[in-house]
């Protein structure tokens, strides 16, 4: 599905950087800015270092005069509004309203929506935008009045302004989970498991090497062994491990005799 973020009266040139990163992390490369503060501020120093990294975001994004410039093939528009308006759309989290997007469980699109829903393509290519306000009058309520949901990210009571950059990746993180998320790298291979024989003999030297040093009486060894035993069947060692273990074993005999 094609996504857009719109960020629309952009004040800040970092936050430009900070969005396209947040989006870039995500897989979202399509980010449109609506008469941002500064014309060039695809160009400038701080939107650049901020993107850290995110510079294909920033070479590909668009600056436009108007809203309805950056709705091309759009078809149903996400408003991101903290505040609910009144005769607005209804507000949802983010969560509760992707999950009924994807699984279409929506109503047909809100009457109050209209304006929004006649001026954008609905063929098989048509997208979802999220909408973002400036970050010193947030969303003006024209431009909420066209969206189809106000989304409002869960948040502190006492504590919910987030900066632009900050909502702009929790919204790109749960649309990009809504859409099946990204899979976790595997960790490196732990190595060859160490088998019985190897277990057993490196137990063997650590008894030597334990009671050589006098932390095991010979004499009266009780459960100390079996225990140790337990111990690292549950670590479920590698053939390295029991290397390390003999090696271990190996200093404590060498520190025990030295002059031997």
């Amino acid at each position: 599905m094609k996504t857009r973020f719109i960020l629309i009266q952009t004040s800040h040139a970092g936050n430009v950087g900070a969005a396209a990163r947040a989006m870039k992390t995500m897989g979202f490369d399509d980010l449109v800015l609506v008469a941002p503060r500064w014309p060039n501020v695809l160009r400038k120093e701080e939107t650049i270092q901020r993107a850290s990294g995110a510079l294909d975001v920033l070479e590909n994004a668009r600056i436009v005069a108007t809203l309805d410039e950056a709705l091309d093939g759009i078809s149903h528009l996400c408003a991101t509004a903290m505040t609910p308006r009144d005769f607005g759309p209804p507000t949802r989290t983010p969560r509760t309203h992707f999950d009924s997007l994807l699984k279409n469980q929506l109503p047909a699109l809100d009457g109050r929506a209209l304006e929004a829903d006649s001026a954008m393509n609905h063929g098989p290519e048509a997208g979802v935008a999220f909408l973002f306000g400036s970050e010193r009058f947030g969303m003006a309520n024209e431009d909420v009045y066209r969206c189809h949901v106000a989304l409002s990210i869960p948040t502190n009571p006492g504590f919910g302004s987030l900066n632009l950059g900050a909502a702009v990746q929790v919204i790109a993180y749960e649309w990009r989970q809504a859409l099946g998320g990204f899979g976790v790298p595997e960790s490196a291979p732990q190595g060859e498991r160490a088998d019985a024989a190897q277990l057993a003999g490196m137990l063997a030297h650590w008894e030597q090497a334990l009671a050589a040093i006098g932390f095991l009486d010979p004499a009266a060894p009780k459960k100390l062994m079996p225990r140790l035993n337990q111990l690292f069947n549950r670590a479920q060692l590698t053939q390295e491990e029991i290397h390390i273990l003999r090696g271990v074993a190996k200093s404590m005999l060498q520190a025990a005799r030295p002059n031997r």
